[in-house]
């Protein structure tokens, strides 16, 4: 049969104490517990924890395997004459070296899954943190400038009295504070997955999505705003009113207003969450009426013959190279 070196699977020495035994395989088993990590092979590593766990655990196992000597991790062995007269029952030399302390029948429970010791079961010796759960919603600006309620339904693991993990669903309300941005994650405690064993229940994270705004463009607390202005606006200056989360704004504009100007509104952006909020920008854009009448186009024939602006100049020339 081949070796398994149960002390170097549990990363203890072979001297190590009993206490100190348990106390690796409790950190392990935590680590690779099928129901909780996410790593590729962590079941198997689980249950070789597990194996070796259930043979140096028990003090007449711990000892029989002792006397089995020093061999390399996968070494091809068989026991000693005197070792199979004392602890084997015959005829076993070429099964698993895991089924023949299983086999062997004394001290404790045998086998893996049969101890205290293993994790899936009720009554393990030691707690597991329940799973966290993420689940994401989607709020309104004006929701998440207020705060509000928003409810949830999601499904959890939860452990079996067969020890055996399932799907429970679970919903609720939870409360948003105002103040929240795109992509935020707000933790609630206790609502996700249960504990195994008496462990405590992870958390449910909730993703903070903003839904598109008909006016209004979020980044970060900041609020933007396309401004549309008419010509004589951007050239003369004007008294506006800016809409904003919590109404009108009136505003003066300065005479030689360019498209693509931005206009800062302070505090007119989403609150932070204790004090003070974002800004809102208005992005300047100057367009023109959708009909011109005659005299309106007399007006701009007699701008455009009193007026000596080139607003392409710097691309006439030669180019570079």
């Amino acid at each position: 049969m081949k070796f398994k070196d149960y002390y170097a699977t549990l990363e203890v020495e072979r001297e190590a104490s009993a206490e100190e035994i348990k106390k690796a395989y409790r950190k392990l088993a935590r680590k690779y517990h099928p129901d909780v990590a996410k790593e590729a092979g962590a079941e198997d590593k689980f249950k070789e924890i597990s194996e070796a766990y259930q043979t140096l655990s028990d003090p007449e196992k711990r000892q029989a395997y002792d006397d089995l000597g020093r061999h390399g991790p996968g070494e091809e062995f068989h026991p000693s004459p005197e070792w199979d007269s004392r602890f084997s029952r015959g005829g076993q030399q070429e099964v698993d070296l895991a089924d023949l302390f299983e086999r062997m029948g004394f001290g404790g429970g045998g086998g893996f899954g049969g101890g205290t010791g293993d994790p899936r079961r009720p009554g393990a010796d030691f707690p597991i943190r329940g799973q966290d759960v993420e689940v994401a919603t989607e709020l309104t600006l004006e929701q998440a400038a207020r705060g509000t309620e928003v409810s949830f339904s999601l499904s959890v693991p939860a452990l079996r009295a067969d020890g055996r993990v399932e799907k429970q669903s679970r919903s609720g309300r939870i409360r948003v504070p105002r103040g929240v941005v795109e992509g935020e994650r707000l933790r609630v405690p206790g609502k996700g997955g249960d504990g195994i064993a008496g462990g405590p229940p992870g958390d449910l994270y909730l993703e903070i999505r903003l839904a598109p705004h008909s006016r209004f463009k979020a980044v970060g607390h900041d609020l933007y705003l396309e401004l549309p202005i008419a010509p004589w606006e951007a050239a003369l200056g004007a008294e506006i009113t800016v809409p904003s989360l919590d109404g009108t704004v009136a505003v003066s504009l300065k005479p030689g207003m360019r498209s693509g100007q931005k206009l800062r509104l302070a505090g007119k952006g989403l609150p932070h969450r204790r004090e003070g909020a974002g800004d809102l920008y208005g992005v300047i854009q100057i367009v023109l009426p959708e009909k011109i009448g005659e005299r309106e186009q007399a007006l701009y024939r007699e701008l455009a013959e009193a007026s000596a602006f080139h607003p392409r100049l710097h691309l006439e020339g030669p180019t570079d190279g």
